[in-house]
């Protein structure tokens, strides 16, 4: 017998294939995304704000499931062009109170009544208020298209039950609320595609129209469904506490909001510096012991609950880098960041804030599971 034989596989063996890696924990998607928001709202450069898009539609591009919520990542992507266009719109009709001196074109003025001065509609539209509603609105739009970001990596379902009990009831409306966009998009897509399919018009007023009804009724009977499936597995049931636990939990949770409130403004405030730190963490400390308590009115169990892993540890550092980096390059180099209007200045693009917002790519990298072998 040749002994080759042996060790060589059969043409119809299949390979082994390797354990597929745990998906990564929604909240981790969540923090990454709302850190690049965060980002996004110290800034008005424009290359900048182009910069965390890029970054955040290359994550998505590479990271997003192959599941219904993923295609909201476009949706957002069209809101926030809408978003762009009505702030001009705006700036172009309702006017500007930047002054400029570079006019590009003047429409005609209505005239007011003295109650509303300080509106015009019409006159002189410059360079330089459209320069400004341009960056602001992309401002706006780089927030949405990172929340967008995160609907379209994160999975829902999983997220509510990653949340703490306290947080439960809360959760649920807040999941049903982001779910339904997803689904509705979902929807709209399959049945257009059904009616191409059938020769029918499925562009314009008219196919929106007939597609509205089945559209609007599959959301009815999703809710109707996920009413029935809570009430079926005892959503609501609290358990009894002593009366010590829940005015504990009451005075952590108002006292930790309240610190985490003075905290904030005084890391905002040039004469709260040197307390704001301080309070914003035994306010933060006190409110997830509140939580923590509060966790023991909603008894329920978890079936193999999402770890925050190594993975997921740095896709929230990287995300809460880039925010770090740039909260720091707004105080340490403003012009940079927010490029003059008047007179007009061409943006230009920093070093290290790019090189900080590019660290937003390690998702990317370490988030994805291997591929299978062919």
């Amino acid at each position: 017998m040749d002994l080759r034989s042996v060790d060589r596989p059969s043409q119809g063996q299949a390979h082994p294939q390797r354990p597929r890696r745990a998906p990564l924990h929604p909240g981790a998607w969540w923090l990454w995304s709302l850190s690049l928001g965060t980002a996004a709202t110290r800034t008005t450069n424009p290359l900048l704000l182009s910069l965390l898009i890029a970054v955040s539609a290359y994550v998505v591009a590479t990271c997003r499931p192959p599941t219904p919520w993923s295609r909201s990542y476009g949706a957002f992507v069209k809101l926030a062009l809408a978003v762009l266009l009505i702030r001009l719109l705006f700036a172009i009709v309702l006017g500007s109170p930047i002054p400029g001196t570079h006019t590009l074109v003047t429409l005609p003025e209505v005239p007011l009544p003295d109650w509303a001065q300080g509106i015009r509609l019409g006159g002189e539209v410059t360079a330089e208020a459209l320069t400004f509603a341009l960056y602001d609105g992309l401002r706006l739009a780089t927030l949405l298209i990172c929340v967008g970001a995160a609907n379209a990596l994160a999975n829902p379902s999983r997220l509510l039950k990653s949340l703490p009990g306290a947080l439960y009831e809360m959760g649920v409306a807040v999941v049903v609320a982001l779910t339904f966009a997803p689904n509705l998009i979902a929807d709209v897509q399959r049945l257009r595609a059904a009616r191409r399919l059938r020769g029918r018009p499925d562009k314009g007023v008219r196919g929106l129209l007939q597609v509205g009804l089945p559209v609007l009724e599959g959301a009815l009977e999703r809710s109707v469904s996920l009413a029935a499936a809570m009430d079926a597995r005892g959503y609501g049931r609290t358990a009894r506490v002593p009366a010590a636990v829940r005015r504990t939990t009451a005075a952590l949770t108002l006292g930790g909001l309240l610190g985490v409130c003075a905290g904030t403004y005084g890391l905002l405030t040039a004469e709260g510096a040197t307390y704001g730190f301080p309070v914003l963490l035994v306010g933060l400390a006190a409110a997830l012991a509140g939580l923590r308590l509060g966790g023991r009115r909603s008894p329920r169990t978890r079936y193999r609950p999402d770890r925050w892993d190594v993975r997921a540890l740095l896709v929230v550092a990287s995300g809460v880098a880039v925010a770090a980096l740039l909260v720091l390059a707004a105080v340490r180099d403003p012009a940079a960041l927010h490029p003059g209007v008047v007179p007009l200045v061409a943006p230009t693009l920093p070093v290290w804030p790019t090189a900080a917002i590019l660290v937003g790519l390690l998702p990317a990298f370490v988030a994805p599971d291997p591929k299978e072998p062919s």
